[in-house]
C-alpha cells in the first residue's frame, strides 16, 4: 500500500511522510512539532528532518507560540493546503480500490484491529515520555 500510495503521489512530488505530516496539519492547523511527532509515533529527529523540506517548498510554515516562544506551531501554505486536498484525493481513490472489493465486516474488524494497536503504541510512547 505504501509503495502504491508514493507511486500515485509522485506528480505532486510528496512522499508518504510528508503526506502524513499535511494531513495531520490539515485537520490540527498550529499543532506543536512535539504533539505532531507523537500522533504520527516518530520521534522529533524525524520531524527536525523533514518539517524544513516542506518548509523551504513551501508547503508549510513554523509559527512561534504567543504564549511560549520556545514552542513552533506548524500551519499549512495555501500551496501546502492545495497540496493536501490533491493528495487526499489520490489516497481515497487507492483506498477505495483496494478495499471495495472487501466485504465491510472484514473492513471493520481490520480497521478495530489498527486502532487497537495504535492506541498499544500511543501508550508505549506515554510511557517513555
Amino acid at each position: 500500500m505504501q509503495q502504491s500510495l508514493g507511486r500515485a503521489l509522485a506528480d505532486l512530488d510528496i512522499k508518504t511522510p510528508h503526506l502524513d505530516i499535511l494531513i495531520n496539519l490539515y485537520r490540527f492547523e498550529g499543532i506543536s512539532q512535539q504533539e505532531l511527532a507523537r500522533k504520527l509515533l516518530v520521534g522529533r529527529s524525524n520531524m527536525s528532518m523533514l518539517l524544513p523540506q516542506m518548509e523551504k517548498r513551501g508547503l508549510i510554515e513554523r509559527r512561534s507560540d504567543d504564549s511560549d516562544k520556545r514552542v513552533l506551531r506548524l500551519f499549512l501554505t495555501p500551496d501546502g493546503r492545495s497540496v493536501t486536498e490533491r493528495a487526499m484525493v489520490i489516497q481515497t481513490d487507492l483506498i477505495e480500490r483496494v478495499l471495495s472489493p472487501e466485504p465491510v465486516d472484514q473492513c471493520m474488524a481490520m480497521a478495530a484491529s489498527m486502532e487497537r494497536i495504535i492506541g498499544v503504541l500511543q501508550k508505549e510512547l506515554r510511557d517513555v515520555d
